[in-house]
């Protein structure tokens, strides 16, 4: 049944817009927060799709609103305006907007999730198209579409393995990891060398969720530490298919390399060995600047949820961590541990002095137990947003040609894919 449009005020309007764009910007943080977890994703998700329903009803109006902010577009600005021409079934305005593609830094990720949040109903036929595009910036958004809702694009993918276009390639080799493309893995395999870093690195992390323990690993470990953007990924996924002992060596090459402190926590927390726990409680101690991460890391192998226990302190006072107030400061980074508790290092010693005895050393720990199946699907329904992207890596290695779980889908579609996992 189509929805008759509404006659529209235009402050309300306007309102749904504005608060669509920011509400993006926020689901954004969210989905990569180490303090968010399922249930908030979804509030922010419900408001969201009400703005979202605020514009789609009132027809040409909002359309003609969201059209008029791409004057300045970012994030949310597209992502609005892809999702209308995605209800409207508007090939031209999609067109228009692929074209900022590589020219507007966000556009690549916007279109995508615009994608990725619209019901697969709004793509039948519409993806079909993308695939059989012209341009590779169309044959990107088609695969990318895919990859988000985690269907398969057939033919179309090892097509896209072999495009000379960088963008479509990377997308490709992404999403054979992302939907368990066993089948592939040679094709992928093939391009863990590619000189294009950001590709090499989809190949090889894809490669390992498929299944490889050899060349793309190897390859994997090489990069995971050479500090820059594409060392975290790398180095994750290598320690989690690690053992402890090749796990504490990769971690030893961090600090030679040139990694920050901050680096080699996670990397610790990832790693998932109980040994380092009092090493982490040091760090809690030593460094204010590391005591939130060093928690974090704490959280991730023993799966004590500081605030929830009462492990936790107020911040300490006359420290300023990211960017302040002051106009002449230079440094404007975000804090990185926003969202993070603040631990008290005295009572988590104590809870580890009464609760560290049923963590064997050497033993491989992820959110207080050995990584399952069973234990990745609690953490993916009950686990912070990091915890739950680790989790859903964890099935993927676990059983090789698994889809990676989207722990960046729209929350109520997660809600009912983990229901249908669990039952």
């Amino acid at each position: 049944m189509s929805i008759r449009p509404r006659a529209a005020v235009p402050e309300i309007l306007s309102q749904h817009l504005d608060d669509a764009i920011v509400l993006r910007g926020v689901r954004s943080v969210l989905v990569t927060s180490p303090h968010a977890k399922l249930h908030q994703l979804a509030r922010t998700d419900e408001r969201l799709a009400a703005h979202l329903d605020g514009l789609s009803v009132s027809g040409e109006h909002g359309v003609t609103l969201s059209t008029a902010a791409l004057e300045s577009p970012g994030l949310g600005q597209i992502f609005v305006s892809g999702l209308l021409a995605l209800e409207r079934r508007d090939a031209a305005q999609i067109e228009r907007l692929l074209a900022l593609v590589g020219v507007v830094p966000e556009a690549e990720r916007a279109l995508s999730s615009a994608f990725g949040w619209a019901a697969a109903p709004l793509l039948r036929g519409l993806t079909g198209t993308l695939l059989r595009g012209a341009t590779p910036a169309a044959r990107w958004l088609g695969i990318a579409a895919c990859a988000q809702h985690r269907v398969d694009p057939g033919d179309a993918l090892p097509a896209a393995l072999a495009d000379t276009d960088a963008l479509l390639r990377r997308r490709a080799l992404r999403a054979a990891g992302e939907l368990g493309r066993h089948d592939l893995l040679p094709q992928v395999l093939a391009q863990a060398d590619d000189p294009d870093p950001a590709a090499g690195l989809a190949a090889s992390a894809s490669a390992v969720r498929l299944g490889d323990r050899s060349q793309a690993l190897e390859h994997l470990r090489k990069v995971a530490v050479q500090p820059g953007p594409l060392q975290a990924e790398a180095l994750m996924l290598s320690l989690f298919t690690a053992d402890a002992e090749a796990a504490r060596a990769l971690v030893r090459q961090l600090a030679p390399g040139g990694s920050p402190m901050r680096t080699l926590i996670r990397a610790a927390g990832w790693a998932g060995d109980a040994h380092v726990v009092p090493w982490l409680l040091n760090h809690m101690k030593a460094d204010p600047k590391l005591a939130r991460v060093a928690g974090e890391a704490f959280s991730f192998i023993t799966g004590a949820d500081l605030a929830y226990l009462d492990l936790d302190r107020k911040p300490p006072e006359g420290e300023v961590f990211g960017p302040n107030d002051d106009p002449a400061e230079a440094d404007v980074a975000m804090d990185e541990d926003d969202g993070l508790p603040w631990p008290d290092a005295d009572k988590l010693a104590a809870w580890w002095q009464m609760q560290g005895s049923r963590f064997t050393p050497g033993t491989r720990y992820f959110v207080g137990e050995p990584p399952s199946v069973a234990h990745c699907l609690s953490v993916l329904k009950n686990g912070f947003q990091r915890q739950r992207m680790a989790a859903a890596d964890y099935l993927c290695l676990l059983a090789p040609g698994t889809a990676l779980f989207n722990a960046a889908a729209p929350a109520w579609r997660q809600q009912r894919q983990l229901a249908q996992m669990q039952a």
